[in-house]
C-alpha cells in the first residue's frame, strides 16, 4: 500500500523461517533458524518483497521511478550505503510490518556529472513494537561516456586485526538477487552490465557485502545496536574480496588494495 501524497508505503510479511535458512545456506552457513528465533542482523532484506508486473519495470529491472522513489531524470541506480538502528531483534515466523518513507531527495554536481540523491527510511515493527530502523541511500547517475576515465577508488586500510577472504561468483549473485527479489540486471546480466552500464563484470550487491560485514561485526562485538556503511567502489564477480576488521571499524578490500566499502558498528 502506498500513499502518493507523502511518498510512504507499507508492507506486511510473515518472516517465513525457510527464507532465512535459505539465505544462511547461500552464505555457506548452517541452516538453523526456527520459529521465534532472532533473525541475524540485516536478514530482513529477504522479506517484504514488492513484486511489479513487467510493464512497471525500468530498463535495469528495478520498478520504474516516479512513485515512492521520485524520478530524478537519471537512468543509473546505485545503492551508496546506509545506516541501521537495532532496537530489538526481529523474530522469525512472526508477522511484521515495514513502513517506508522517502525522507530526502536532492540533486548535486559530482566529479563525473549530475547526481540524484535519495534517502529512504524503513521502519520494521512486530507486535506494534519498533524493531529495526534502516536508512537507505540511493544515487542516480547518467550513463557513462565511452571514453570517460574510470573513477579512482580510495585505497583501503591495511591495519586490520582480522581478515577473511570471500569470493562472489555469478551463482551466489543470482541466488542473492532471487532471495531479495532484486532484479537489478547489473548483478546477473553480464551483457547489460558491460554494454549499457560500462562495467567489466557483474557487480556484487552492496547489501550482500554489508551483510557479510554485519555478521562479522556480530561475531566480534555481540548483538549490534547500530551499523553504518558506505560503498566506495564496485566489486566484480571475478574478484576475491578481503573482509577486514579493527575495533568497531570494518571494511572490504579488493584484490588490488582498493577500498570497496567502509563500515562502523
Amino acid at each position: 500500500m502506498q500513499d502518493a501524497a507523502t511518498r510512504q508505503a507499507s508492507q506486511n510479511d510473515a518472516l517465513d523461517t525457510a527464507r532465512a535458512e535459505t539465505l544462511q545456506i547461500a552464505l555457506g552457513l548452517p541452516a538453523a533458524i526456527g520459529k521465534g528465533d532472532p533473525l541475524p542482523p540485516f536478514f530482513h532484506h529477504v522479506y517484504f518483497w514488492a513484486p511489479q508486473p513487467p510493464a512497471a519495470l525500468g530498463r535495469d529491472g528495478h520498478p520504474k521511478v516516479g512513485g515512492l522513489v521520485p524520478d530524478m531524470g537519471l537512468p543509473r541506480r546505485m545503492w551508496a550505503g546506509g545506516r541501521l538502528q537495532f532496537d530489538t531483534p526481529l523474530r522469525a515466523g512472526i508477522p511484521a510490518t515495514k513502513t517506508t518513507i522517502c525522507e530526502r531527495q536532492s540533486h548535486k554536481q559530482g566529479r563525473s556529472g549530475p547526481l540524484g540523491l535519495v534517502t529512504l527510511r524503513h521502519e520494521i515493527r512486530q507486535g506494534g513494537r519498533l524493531c529495526v530502523t534502516e536508512w537507505q541511500d540511493l544515487v542516480y547517475r547518467e550513463d557513462p561516456e565511452p571514453d570517460a576515465p574510470a573513477p579512482v577508488p580510495p585505497t583501503a586500510r591495511t591495519d586490520e586485526e582480522e581478515m577473511h577472504e570471500v569470493g562472489f561468483d555469478a551463482v551466489l549473485l543470482f541466488r542473492y538477487s532471487a532471495l531479495t527479489f532484486n532484479a537489478h540486471r547489473i548483478h546477473f546480466d553480464i551483457d547489460y552490465a558491460r554494454d549499457v552500464e560500462g562495467y567489466p563484470g557483474l557487480i556484487v550487491h552492496g547489501p550482500l557485502l554489508a551483510q557479510h560485514l554485519m555478521l562479522m561485526a556480530e561475531t566480534r562485538l555481540g548483538s549490534l545496536t547500530s551499523f553504518s556503511y558506505r560503498a566506495t567502489a564496485p566489486l566484480f564477480h571475478t574478484e576475491t574480496a578481503q573482509l577486514c576488521a579493527a575495533g568497531r571499524s570494518f571494511w572490504v578490500r579488493g584484490p588490488d588494495g582498493r577500498q570497496i566499502m567502509e563500515a562502523e558498528a
